[in-house]
């Protein structure tokens, strides 16, 4: 008996090791897979917008959580360090921020939900909907980054995209994965043109990016700029002037990032962002908030390498797929066409569409000045004879303007210059070709036609 007792109990000590070894197995298998332990840490200072932190080691574009005497959690982004020392900015308002606040590291990327479900709503900088219309149930994300396409595996530029407005179609064609640039001032019209692109198109998936606006305009763009049939097919993302700076960053990011998902689809996609001056000003806020030097009227060396980086994710995407054809409007302060950020936008862009107040103040709408605007693909898009016709029809508006001061002071005689004349001539039909009502529809092969017939009207036929 006493035997039969003591071979249990050996028994049993050999199960009860084997348990624990199993057990002690897996349990350093789960610690293999956990995630290594993020240490916390605490607000140490805060100047203006700048949270200094000291304890976490997160990498910049990383995020953390800063938890407030209220019980609230301000969420905030890593922009920089020095040292021991962190720099974030904050996502939201910043009541109830004390010295030594507790800091959380959170998740590092910034991803966002991505689907058809988009398509009808209105969403915020972090991918919420905005529209009381309900959450967004989609199965995908992506970063708000984007990704890199090997340009040469890009399509190239080859047909053209339908925008629906008359000048542009027949005088600065636009192609299908081009980017462009609408500079204008204040109050000229620029939110019209971009409501009427969104209406006539012939893009499959519209994205509007409205970055740094009023929210009155924000509210007006949505509900009378946009009908109820373009609304289906469009994906606004709206970051009011209100925000943070570092929220009108994702907001043109995640504008492009949606944007990008529909691409990947073999869709073309028309993506408006407006504007790309209010990214760069948001840019700006950050870099002389964490001490970066100004280059340029007070734009830091970083803004000028943001906006390439920005402007190269749209286009066409790899051989056989989608396209984004870009429009991002630039605000010339003072409607100075050598702004900081115009120059440096016409520079990085495939074209630029100059709204003109004198042009506005003389009633013509839409308020384009044809001679100071330029589609650098123009003549990869259209047959010859559309940009000989093209051609023609500058030349006449640009010897009209060339002598406009001698006109309205009577000292033009006509006779004395055959071209003059012509111009003169022409100048009203000239007019009401570049004239087109908000609710008028103007196709590309009517624009082409209609420009092919007014030109050939002219003295000398139509080249």
């Amino acid at each position: 008996m006493t035997e039969t007792i003591e071979g249990l109990r050996k028994e049993g000590s050999r199960q009860l090791a084997s348990g624990l070894r199993e057990r002690l197995a897996q349990s350093g298998k789960r610690l293999e897979k956990a995630p290594a332990p993020r240490p916390e840490g605490r607000l140490s200072r805060m100047v203006g917008l700048t949270l200094e932190a000291e304890g976490i080691r997160l990498p910049v574009g990383g995020r953390a959580a800063i938890h407030t005497v209220t019980g609230q959690r301000v969420t905030a982004e890593v922009v920089g360090f020095q040292g021991e020392r962190t720099f974030l900015m904050p996502e939201g308002r910043i009541e109830g921020l004390i010295p030594g606040a507790r800091i959380e590291p959170l998740d590092q990327l910034r991803r966002i939900p991505v689907g058809p479900q988009l398509l009808g709503r209105v969403i915020g900088a972090n991918g919420e909907p905005l529209d009381r219309a309900g959450p967004i149930r989609t199965t995908e994300e992506m970063p708000i980054e984007g990704r890199m396409i090997n340009p040469l595996t890009r399509d190239p530029i080859r047909s053209s995209l339908d925008v629906g407005i008359r000048a542009i179609n027949g005088l600065l064609s636009v192609g299908r994965g081009q980017r462009i640039g609408l500079f204008a001032g204040t109050g000229v019209g620029k939110s019209v043109l971009l409501g009427m692109m969104t209406r006539y198109t012939g893009a499959d998936v519209i994205v509007v990016g409205l970055i740094g606006e009023r929210g009155r305009e924000v509210n007006e763009f949505i509900y009378d700029i946009l009908d109820e049939e373009s609304r289906q097919r469009t994906v606004v993302v709206a970051v009011p002037a209100d925000q943070s700076p570092l929220l009108r960053q994702h907001g043109a990011l995640v504008a492009t990032a949606v944007a990008e998902y529909f691409r990947d689809q073999g869709l073309d996609v028309l993506l408006l962002i407006d504007s790309l001056t209010r990214f760069a000003q948001g840019a700006r806020e950050i870099s002389m908030a964490i001490g970066e030097p100004p280059a340029t009227k007070g734009y830091s060396a970083s803004v000028f390498a943001r906006l390439p980086a920005l402007v190269e994710r749209a286009g066409n995407g790899d051989k056989g797929g989608g396209s984004i054809t870009a429009f991002y409007t630039v605000l010339a302060e003072g409607d100075d066409q050598n702004d900081p950020i115009v120059d440096a936008a016409r520079g990085v862009l495939d074209g630029h569409i100059v709204l003109s107040r004198d042009v506005a103040q003389g009633g013509r709408y839409p308020a384009i000045d044809i001679g100071a605007s330029l589609s650098r693909v123009m003549s990869a898009v259209v047959s010859p004879e559309h940009e000989r016709a093209a051609r023609r029809f500058r030349g006449l508006m640009a010897t009209y303007t060339r002598n406009r001061d001698l006109i309205a002071v009577g000292a033009y005689r006509k006779g004395s210059d055959p071209q003059l004349d012509e111009a003169v001539a022409m100048q009203p039909r000239l007019e009401a070709y570049l004239s087109q009502q908000r609710d008028q529809c103007v196709s590309f092969e009517q624009a082409r036609d209609e420009l092919l017939t007014l030109v050939s009207t002219a003295r000398g036929g139509g080249a």
